[in-house]
């Protein structure tokens, strides 16, 4: 093989192609006993102290974001920091009614009351309403009230007899007699006494009957000035008796009044209602005087509302009712809709109509945390499109308003109400990926006006002895806490293993622990599959071996397509202009490595490097820009005296979804060189990298999962020493390769070469140095024979020209 020596000090140990626990954390971890206590969430220090210092900031504005990836605990630490913070907290939550509005009806009034003191406060009045039905009826029981109420109405029969009586004998005086006929009186005219015959009416002279009727207009108009002043007299009397029976109602229930008052001095609120209930009592105390007459019913009222509850004003609503919370309230709400986190108004419907009352008011999640927390979801808020403006308006302005939405739109017509603001005093804190709430940053600036305070959680934590223990701690607790079997120390390594390869780096370890909660669930599952007490290394590998079975199926249809060479990539030999590049696709949640053939053909033309899938639109951004980086190396290169005379077109052969990302970059560059310079690359070496203009390897994403996928197209083919990745050297610390690859490596049948510069890569896939050398090419070199290539277009070009 030519170079073999050379290319061996690009080759990445056997020890750095994964990393294991060592020695003395192995010793650590097998003292169950001192392994540390994992209070709260691990590896999330900076996320912690921002939660501390949120929750103690009572400032306004400093509402809570918790960002970070689903499965790192963002939610399940929220929860229970919130609340083992708020058993902490001295302050009381409040309890809050509502309360009839005397003066305005369709704004019932707001009471703020000490916890547990709302519903004392609703009994109260329910025990004051039942006392004024046993205080009011027997008031007008009462034998005083009887004497004076017969007195005023004897007073006034004497008044409306005499005014009658005036009445009858001026009619006869003018010669009738005033008949009652009802509803009123007629007048009759009189002859010799008697009621004149209406024959004898109609023998009268037109000068008579001209006089009668004169005089009987004259009675009539006198008549109606009786009546009239009949009214005014029952007016009064009703008048003057009701101010007496209000007097009486009113000395009868201020004392129990008083007890309230004196029960509820100092809140303002309650004190002024008091006042106005007494005012209203004084002038509708009638449904207390006991059961009323039932009226017959009409046709005509069977469609209108049921009649209301008299006594309802009377009644106090509990509004929320704090007396059985222990601290001050958290309250997680998973379903944000507009009415579940602001609350309703419910109404009752009545044939073609629908009424509602304050007690009829619902309470949101907003009101029930009120003096405490609030926790949200912003991807839950968002799916109402009524909830995130709403939610803002009121942090804005502390305060929550109870109104229900599209009251503009209901077919059928109703009452509703317009209920005084609930005062807020709470902190929210809503739950969100960063790539949305880096979104909503740009997009909405009260964001930053009302949640001052970030909590970013991390996907990932450095790999240090303290953080392997707290792994450890955190296998033994989930299977003390689930009763499941225990892990060996060769178990729990590779636990700690399947974490740093999901954190896709050898210093850290993965926070997302939901992940590694699920292999443990697996892992166990599988031992006792197998019969054993305890969780061994093998039943971990078993768990993940059939975790990605479960996953891969894309992965396998892609590669036996590779296998039966419907997708064409080769594994041995060597070609001009071709090599295989790596890339890693997504299917879910589940990625995989898979080789890409990427072709190059140079020729006579100044077009300058062209990128097949930009000029066909399947090139992504990214993508296109490391196309482009090619031609600033090449032309930095091989154009310091004549301009870069030459046309190289690069394409991903049989790819026909997008291209996007730089990891490919160098790959293409080592097409394009093979192809100007003549020499072969080998096929039995896939190549993963990005580059620079100056021809220097970049770390790239995804390199173990890439490794593995070219490892499993060459094992399925046959091992036979010349396969192997060629990656950046400084994705060596991101290596996490699974048991296979490494066995294959230390066994010398599968290599890892690890490269800083182009000129590295040339040297190791063409087998010939890349020969540059103080700007100058070495005679046979790689690029010295594609500086040939090329003047030699430059020179048809020239010639063209000519």
């Amino acid at each position: 093989m030519r170079g073999e020596k050379k290319m061996d000090q690009y080759k990445v140990p056997v020890e750095k192609l994964t990393r294991r626990c060592s020695l003395e954390e192995l010793q650590l971890m097998s003292n169950r006993k001192t392994l540390p206590m994992t209070k709260g969430v691990i590896g999330q220090e900076r996320a912690t102290r921002a939660m501390e210092f949120g929750l103690h900031m009572e400032a306004k504005g400093y509402h809570i974001f918790v960002v970070g990836p689903p499965g790192t605990g963002r939610t399940s630490y929220t929860e229970a920091i919130v609340k083992e913070f708020s058993k902490k907290k001295k302050e009381k939550p409040l309890d809050y009614c509502y309360i009839h509005n005397f003066r305005a009806e369709d704004r019932p009034i707001i009471v703020e009351l000490p916890m547990g003191e709302g519903k004392k406060f609703q009994r109260e009045m329910e025990e004051f309403i039942e006392d004024l039905k046993s205080i009011i009826p027997k008031v007008f029981e009462d034998g005083a009230y009887e004497k004076r109420r017969d007195e005023i109405v004897l007073k006034l029969q004497e008044k409306l007899d005499a005014l009658y009586d005036g009445m009858k004998r001026d009619a006869e005086k003018e010669g009738f007699l005033m008949k009652p006929v009802p509803p009123r009186f007629v007048f009759i005219p009189l002859k010799d006494g008697k009621q004149m015959a209406p024959d004898s009416f109609e023998k009268l002279s037109p000068e008579e009957r001209k006089n009668l009727d004169e005089k009987g207009r004259k009675l009539t108009k006198a008549l109606d000035d009786t009546l009239k002043e009949s009214q005014r007299l029952e007016d009064e009397a009703r008048e003057y008796l009701r101010k007496i029976e209000e007097t009486y109602v009113l000395e009868a229930v201020r004392p129990r009044i008083a007890r309230l008052q004196e029960r509820y001095r100092g809140y303002e609120k309650i004190e002024n209602h008091l006042l106005d209930l007494t005012e209203d009592l004084g002038k509708n105390y009638a449904p207390f005087r006991g059961p009323r007459q039932k009226e017959e019913e009409k046709p005509q009222r069977m469609f209108s509302a049921p009649e209301k509850n008299p006594l309802l004003k009377y009644q106090v609503h509990v509004f929320v009712n704090n007396e059985e919370c222990k601290g001050v309230p958290v309250v997680y709400e998973s379903h944000p809709t507009y009415y579940h986190l602001f609350g309703k108004l419910e109404y009752t419907s009545h044939m073609l109509s629908v009424e509602t009352d304050f007690t009829m008011l619902r309470p949101g999640s907003i009101h029930r945390a009120n003096g405490g927390f609030l926790i949200l979801q912003m991807r839950d808020i968002l799916r109402d499109p009524n909830v995130w403006e709403p939610l803002k308006k009121a942090l804005k302005h502390d305060q929550a308003v109870v109104e229900n939405i599209g009251e503009e739109y209901r077919l059928i017509p109703s009452g509703t109400l317009r209920p005084e603001p609930v005062p807020l005093k709470l902190k929210v804190i809503i739950i969100c990926d960063p790539e949305l709430y880096h979104y909503l940053y740009q997009m909405d600036e009260d964001l930053e006006r009302l949640f001052k305070v970030r909590v970013d959680f991390d996907l990932e934590m450095e790999r240090t002895t303290e953080n392997v223990l707290k792994y450890a701690a955190f296998v033994e607790e989930l299977c003390t806490r689930e009763g499941l079997s225990s892990f060996s120390l060769e178990a729990m390594d590779k636990i700690v293993e399947y974490g740093t390869r999901i954190a896709g780096d050898q210093s850290k370890l993965t926070t997302r622990f939901n992940k590694v909660t699920e292999v443990i669930y697996e892992s166990e599952a599988a031992a006792r599959a197998d019969g054993t007490e305890r969780v061994e290394e093998k039943h971990v590998l078993e768990a993940l071996k059939e975790r990605r079975h479960r996953e891969n199926l894309f992965e396998d249809r892609m590669k036996e397509e590779i296998l039966k060479d419907v997708i064409h990539i080769k594994t041995e030999g060597e070609e001009i202009g071709q090599i295989n590049g790596l890339s890693v696709l997504s299917t879910g949640g589940y990625s995989f490595g898979m080789p890409s053939r990427i072709t190059a053909r140079t020729y006579v033309g100044d077009a300058g490097v062209i990128n097949i899938e930009r000029e066909t639109r399947m090139s992504g951004k990214i993508h296109t820009k490391g196309v482009l980086t090619l031609s600033g190396y090449l032309g930095g290169l091989f154009a310091q005296d004549t301009p870069l005379s030459l046309t190289a077109q690069v394409t991903f052969e049989q790819s026909y979804g997008g291209v996007e990302g730089d990891s490919a970059s160098s790959t293409e560059l080592y097409a394009i060189l093979s192809s100007l310079s003549g020499v072969p690359i080998r096929q039995s070496i896939a190549v993963t990298g990005s580059v620079d203009q100056k021809g220097e390897i970049q770390p790239i994403g995804g390199v173990t999962e890439k490794i593995e996928g070219f490892f499993d197209i060459c094992r399925e083919r046959g091992l036979t020493g010349e396969e192997g990745v060629l990656i950046p050297v400084q994705n060596i610390s991101h290596l996490m390769l699974k048991e296979e690859v490494i066995e294959a490596v230390s066994k010398g049948l599968f290599s890892i070469y690890a490269v800083k510069h182009i000129h590295e890569g040339v040297e190791i896939l063409m087998g010939r140095p890349a020969g540059y050398q103080n700007g100058e090419f070495l005679p046979g070199s790689v690029y010295d024979l594609a500086f040939r290539k090329i003047r030699k277009f430059q020179k048809a070009m020239e010639a063209k020209r000519e």
